[in-house]
């Protein structure tokens, strides 16, 4: 106590200047339209860029949170959309019950581990059985292209085989004559941007940039978009070709994925089960 008041009384002038001073400057604003005006003026400025600092650093803290809910709102939207454009166009849609008979239903999912770089490649993602998720569920990109499917389920995460893999394939056709197709990867090529469509037959007439959708089986809704042609007119030695597939979906920077959960999978599945095995 004793150094402060010693500390006060070396510089009391000092002390004295500011507080006069301050007095000084608020009369000068109170009795004063104009400085009142300009000093108001400069306060809001201030107060407005720090809010606006302050705003842009909630925005930063909360992206991955709005991120999230974007993408399942965007899930729910993509939902709507493929039943819709696979409904029967004789049947009447009734709006109030389209939930009830919709049959495909989207999940969303946050990747948490992609492999590009590999041959056989995986993804790991933040959604597992707790939010229903089930095993051979079709996976696709939010923008377009398709991913893969999942193998493999715990409570709280899933694998899913991806596209760039070779286990993986996926039935297609072209979009202008419906010639059907296998999407493959991997075969002498490990182009993370490009695939292959095989079984193509030959009396079919394809150029590039003729574009690849999903056909409508293996859990794929008919029509999402895959890539575009490449190359053309890769022969096999019979009456088939190949064609090689600019892919859509990017898998480097893959950070979402929607998983389609189709109603009428296990009826499907247990109706070609009955199919006699060839030999």
């Amino acid at each position: 106590m004793r150094n402060l008041w010693i500390f006060i009384s070396r510089y009391n002038a000092f002390f004295f200047f500011v507080i006069f001073f301050t007095i000084g400057i608020i009369l000068c604003v109170k009795n004063n339209a104009y400085q009142k005006s300009i000093t108001i003026n400069s306060t809001n400025a201030v107060v407005g860029t720090a809010y606006e600092r302050l705003n842009v650093i909630k925005r930063y803290l909360y992206l991955g949170r709005i991120n999230d809910s974007l993408a399942l709102e965007n899930a729910q939207l993509k939902a709507a959309l493929l039943n819709f454009k696979n409904s029967d166009s004789s049947a009447t849609i009734n709006v109030t019950d389209t939930l009830y008979h919709q049959q495909y239903t989207l999940y969303s999912a946050k990747v948490i581990k992609n492999s590009v770089n590999q041959r056989n490649n995986f993804i790991t993602i933040n959604k597992g059985s707790l939010a229903g998720i089930v095993k051979d569920m079709a996976v696709i990109s939010p923008q377009k292209g398709v991913v893969g499917f999942v193998t493999d389920v715990s409570p709280n995460f899933a694998i899913i085989r991806s596209l760039l893999n070779k286990e993986t394939l996926i039935s297609v056709l072209l979009k202008k004559n419906n010639a059907f197709g296998s999407l493959v990867w991997g075969d002498k090529n490990f182009d993370i941007k490009k695939a292959f469509v095989k079984e193509i037959p030959n009396h079919y007439t394809i150029h590039v940039g003729d574009t690849i959708i999903t056909s409508g089986a293996g859990g794929f809704p008919k029509g999402i978009e895959v890539g575009k042609v490449s190359k053309t007119q890769i022969s096999t030695g019979d009456n088939f070709m190949t064609l090689e597939v600019d892919l859509f979906n990017d898998f480097s920077t893959l950070q979402y994925v929607y998983l389609i959960k189709d109603r009428l999978s296990n009826e499907q599945k247990n109706l070609e089960a009955k199919l006699p095995n060839e030999h």
